[in-house]
């Protein structure tokens, strides 16, 4: 396996803060596709180990890993649209809002699960979602386009069974990957001096 990471750095050994003004900048830039226009090339299996790699790093306070991947792509995706279709049409859910799914040639599935234990509940699930954002970081850094959603398929009972999930695991988010047909544009972004305090 090719890979274009450092090699990982051993247990125990200092891990360097370095600052990296390309990282600023990528982070001030960042910006979701839209799904339906993800396309090939996706992301390939170097590609993604790497992407898994990244987004292992995210915060998790007890070291639980309290979520796992689903990488869905080719025949498996199209199995799994397929199963979601059949839902669809026998419980009235849109139809319209797979090509999210169906579109972009690679997904990948952030499935949250909740260790036992004395680690907050919360605070795991907040490690899922932290995932997910490494995820559309590193997608965007590889130059791929990205796009983290939920929709009626992650919540509802038989297309979460059809993705293999235990009854007591949720899907952070599907993340869509792809190179976008038009580049996304800026959306309005929130004031974030109204939204700040200080004490």
């Amino acid at each position: 396996m090719s890979s274009s990471l450092p090699a990982p750095i051993p247990f125990g050994q200092p891990c360097p803060i370095r600052p990296s003004a390309e990282t600023l900048t990528l982070l001030a830039e960042r910006r979701s596709a839209s799904a339906v226009t993800l396309h090939a090339p996706a992301p390939n299996a170097d590609q993604i180990a790497d992407l898994l790699r990244i987004a292992s790093r995210a915060p998790d306070h007890g070291k639980l890993n309290p979520w796992r991947f689903i990488v869905m792509r080719g025949e498996g995706k199209a199995a799994y649209v397929r199963a979601l279709e059949a839902i669809a049409a026998a419980q009235g859910q849109n139809p319209a809002a797979l090509a999210k799914l169906s579109t972009p040639p690679l997904a990948i599935a952030v499935v949250s699960r909740v260790i036992t234990g004395k680690i907050p509940e919360w605070e795991q699930v907040l490690s899922a979602a932290s995932v997910c954002t490494l995820m559309l970081v590193a997608a965007q850094a590889m130059g791929f386009g990205a796009n983290w959603i939920t929709d009626w398929y992650a919540y509802e009972p038989e297309a979460r069974a059809a993705l293999g999930l235990d009854p007591d695991e949720r899907v952070a988010g599907f993340v869509y990957l792809g190179t976008p047909s038009e580049a996304p544009l800026e959306r309005i972004r929130p004031d974030v001096e109204a939204l700040t305090s200080y004490v």
